[in-house]
């Protein structure tokens, strides 16, 4: 089993919480980046820092991903090629990216992209916090178990 890090955009507390189930149930942890990262101190993270430029994490992580492994990240664009290619994505708040749901993520990602442009909304998500920590432990641990009764 392997979990790798959309790692730019994961927030602290999700990657930490990820490494916390790593070491606890025996998987591989990859954070991906385009620039460089502080690596947790555990033999079961590693850490590949792409060249730089637009979707060279996420190019890698679709390239490098495969069916049965978990990638965390909240660019919907890049779930949807991921679940396409048939590996699961959650994003850090606990939301599964999923064959049905994706055109719905994808039609408003690209709706509230339209209003900022235009500049009818404007900010991003609220802040991470604790319920968003808690939301996202759940759906890991969900996630993973149904993960690993595949792979046996």
């Amino acid at each position: 089993m392997r979990v790798w890090i959309d790692a730019d955009a994961c927030p602290r507390a999700a990657r930490d919480l990820v490494v916390k189930f790593a070491l606890k149930r025996k998987f591989e942890v990859v954070l991906v980046a385009g620039q460089s990262q502080v690596k947790p101190a555990f033999a079961c993270v590693r850490l590949i820092v792409v060249p730089s430029g637009p979707d060279a994490a996420d190019d890698y992580l679709v390239e490098h991903a495969l069916p049965g492994e978990l990638v965390i990240c909240s660019d919907v664009p890049l779930a949807d090629r991921l679940v396409k290619k048939g590996v699961a994505a959650l994003d850090p708040r606990g939301r599964e990216f999923d064959e049905r749901n994706m055109g719905e993520r994808l039609a408003v990602r690209n709706l509230f992209t339209d209003l900022r442009e235009q500049g009818q909304v404007g900010g991003g998500q609220a802040a991470y916090g604790e319920k968003d920590r808690q939301a996202f432990a759940n759906a890991l641990d969900r996630l993973l178990g149904v993960l690993a009764r595949k792979a046996e």
